[in-house]
């Protein structure tokens, strides 16, 4: 299932094709060892404060989100081989570099996730 991320805060599209990353496996992986991905996607994790980005070839932005889907802190391209953390956050995004800045994102805004069949 895949899930449209929207800023309810400014009604604007965040990313047409995130994925909820629901096992270890898909966890474990992310992004790691691919070569790029597109504008339109994002990684979704559940209970995870602090992500790596080891083994990684393309910066992200990261997005950590309370229990309220409110934005609480945003790391801006995140580098490859560099760790992010928001102890206390509930969901973390993984999004392409610069994306944080183009839609914008910033603190306070209230993001939703809207499912749909793949």
């Amino acid at each position: 299932m895949y899930y449209k991320i929207v800023n309810k805060t400014k009604n604007l599209v965040v990313a047409k094709k995130a994925i909820v990353a629901n096992n270890f496996f898909k966890r474990l992986k992310g992004y790691m060892f691919q070569k790029n991905i597109s504008d339109d996607d994002a990684l979704i994790f559940y209970n995870t404060p602090s992500i790596h980005m080891f083994f990684m070839y393309f910066p992200l932005d990261i997005v950590f989100l309370d229990d309220k889907y409110k934005v609480i802190k945003i790391y801006t391209n995140l580098k490859p081989w560099r760790l992010a953390n928001c102890f206390g956050s509930k969901i973390t995004i993984e999004l392409p570099a610069g994306k944080t800045i183009k839609i914008p994102i910033e603190e306070y805004d209230i993001l939703n996730f809207i499912p749909y069949a793949n």
